[in-house]
């Protein structure tokens, strides 16, 4: 990992809370320092997220961008341990990936993983999950699920029309987005899901901070 931006270095050193925006390439967003694997212009941080994030001190981000960027991470779980690490308690990290009906998503052969309603409850507690409890013991980190969004394909004229009448429906609870995915999503494919979550700090943590 090599910081680039010595403006971004600099509110690191002073202790200023940044906001990233993971692997947006050529796209830039307002306000985000940008990360990316390769030394493109107006880079901010070059790094490999399949490698820790060493460079950036333990709750120093109070936002992550992420756009169609996960489903090509290999290491995903430790990726998660360390945005739960350098991503301060009730900082938002705003995720964007293929949802596992996309039919597209499968010719890319850079993609190693597809995701759908579930797949970020496996990291938060079971009293913060929907009514269909998973396991969460596959990493100690925990985030909370603020907001799920599914968005339907718009390829065509009859994927719009499906889109502004289906995706407001099945976007309205858990539930609704649930039955989507068990009935309807293979023949009416979502093109990507959006999750917003952001990182819970430890038991030990949370009663530290409770006493003080």
């Amino acid at each position: 990992m090599k910081i680039l931006n010595p403006i971004l270095q600099g509110e690191l050193d002073a202790g200023r809370p940044v906001k990233l925006n993971l692997g947006g390439g050529l796209r830039p967003l307002q306000g985000h320092f940008l990360l990316d694997l390769v030394d493109l212009p107006g880079v901010d941080v070059q790094a490999d997220l399949n490698e820790p994030l060493d460079k950036l001190p333990t709750g120093s981000v109070e936002a992550v961008h992420c756009r169609h960027l996960l489903e090509h991470i290999d290491n995903l779980l430790p990726l998660l341990e360390e945005l739960h690490r350098v991503v301060r308690p009730g900082g938002e990290i705003d995720i964007r990936v293929p949802h596992f009906s996309n039919p597209y998503g499968y010719s890319d052969p850079t993609h190693v993983r597809f995701f759908g309603l579930y797949s970020f409850y496996y990291f938060a507690d079971h009293d913060e999950q929907p009514r269909r409890k998973v396991p969460a013991f596959y990493s100690r980190c925990r985030f909370q699920v603020k907001q799920i969004h599914i968005r339907l394909m718009h390829a065509t004229w009859f994927d719009k029309v499906v889109r502004t009448v289906l995706q407001p429906l099945i976007n309205r609870s858990s539930g609704w987005q649930d039955w989507y995915e068990r009935r309807l999503c293979r023949l009416f494919p979502a093109n990507e899901i959006q999750y917003r979550i952001t990182p819970v700090a430890p038991a030990q943590e949370k009663a530290k901070a409770r006493a003080a």
